[in-house]
């Protein structure tokens, strides 16, 4: 059986809850319970912290996992894991930050005090730029350090910067790191049944994330404009095109990003087709 480490709390749970479920794994949780496992499948599913998961996935006490990449090397388990798949989620910046007005360069934080949940990736961040730093290391409430009298600065994940604006801090210099969150496994072979396992959930997750992004679009189109409308819908290879009852017109059915679908329809109206119909996807092999 698979095993699987899935998020317990946080920002990256729901998505990677959903994300799993909608790759038709059954991730139901009973009661905060530890484990669900799905027999339909042959997996379970392990909840646990995000900051565990790296270490568990990385030590090979589990077989794969979903996490942040600022995780992975927080927990200086990145060079005992390997990235498998980014999961277009939880998508984040890590920056150091000082009070507005104060320390507005990041070499101007040699020998200061930075608060950080983070310590291995800060001392890793100031080393490569040439400073020391004195790592203040919290589990939590990063934000209030400087306040309290407890550091001069700050480092962490940054998502939408209220936080930051609201403990009057702001951002220096350019992102330590840019993470979001990623399938993992350990550098370890895994049994051969274990491997197809991986390779399928590999697959199914891959299929969703396509999905996604693109929609199905259908139309009718006169012959006269199928090269205008085949310019305008590429398709991913090429698009389907079938022959129609009346004569002079075809069917066409292509896939298409999901952002651009509005503006498609509106060039392909121009160019002549008729019918333009859009489908959402749930998943896909490509």
């Amino acid at each position: 059986m698979l095993r699987v480490a899935v998020p317990n709390k946080g920002s990256l749970s729901g998505p990677a809850i959903q994300l799993l479920s909608d790759a038709g794994y059954r991730v139901h949780r009973e009661h905060k319970a530890l484990f669900a496992t799905d027999t339909a499948n042959d997996v379970q599913f392990v909840f646990l912290r995000p900051t565990d998961i790296a270490r568990t996935v990385g030590s090979g006490v589990l077989d794969v996992g979903i996490t942040g990449q600022d995780l992975l090397q927080a927990a200086g388990t990145d060079v005992s894991t390997r990235e498998l798949l980014p999961l277009d989620f939880g998508v984040s910046r890590f920056y150091f930050a000082a009070p507005a007005g104060g320390i507005g360069e990041l070499r101007e934080l040699d020998g200061r005090r930075v608060a950080t949940s983070f310590a291995p990736l800060v001392s890793a961040a100031a080393a490569d730029l040439g400073i020391e730093v004195d790592v203040i290391e919290l589990d939590g409430a990063v934000e209030t350090a400087v306040e309290l009298g407890l550091a001069d600065a700050i480092a962490d994940v940054v998502e939408t910067g209220a936080s930051l604006h609201e403990a009057g801090l702001r951002t220096i210099g350019e992102p330590i790191l840019r993470s979001e969150a990623v399938l993992v496994r350990g550098t370890r072979d895994l049994p051969e049944d274990s491997e197809q396992a991986v390779e399928v959930l590999i697959q199914r997750l891959r299929g969703v994330l396509i999905a996604r992004q693109y929609v199905m679009m259908d139309y009718n189109c006169p012959t006269s404009a199928l090269d205008a409308a085949r310019a305008i819908t590429p398709g991913m290879e090429s698009p389907t095109v079938s022959p129609l009852d009346e004569r002079g017109w075809v069917a066409v059915r292509v896939m298409v990003l999901r952002h651009q679908a509005q503006v498609i329809m509106d060039r392909l109206w121009a160019a002549g087709a008729r019918a333009i119909l859009v489908t959402p996807l749930e998943a896909c092999r490509l």
